[in-house]
């Protein structure tokens, strides 16, 4: 079945650098578009990051971008989030997201709090 780990997530001071992994398993890794998801304390979960299924092509929500990169390796099946300048209201779980023939999954999260 399916399955979406995500790791990489910890406590870091603002201005600091996070990696986040999220290794995928289950299904065909190189054909699908992946994508990351934050939900901060007691706000709706919120699209971060996208990247099709070459790499060719990615997307980022406003708040991040030019400080969030989104990658993957197809061989290692595991897509990548590469967080830089953290900001205080980047402490959210991070989800890893999938659709694969018409069913959604998520991965079981991954903290990341930005504080001094």
């Amino acid at each position: 079945q399916v399955q979406l780990v995500e790791s990489g997530g910890g406590l870091v001071q603002p201005g600091g650098s996070l990696r986040l992994s999220c290794a995928a398993s289950g299904f065909t890794f190189s054909s699908y578009f992946m994508t990351w998801y934050r939900q901060a304390p007691g706000k709706e979960r919120e699209l971060v990051a996208g990247i099709t299924y070459t790499g060719g092509s990615t997307n980022y929500a406003d708040s991040v971008k030019g400080r969030y990169t989104i990658s993957r390796d197809n061989y290692k099946n595991t897509v990548y989030l590469q967080m830089n300048s953290l900001k205080p209201e980047d402490t959210a779980v991070y989800y890893c997201n999938v659709w694969v023939n018409g069913l959604d999954y998520w991965g079981k999260g991954s903290l990341v709090t930005v504080s001094s």
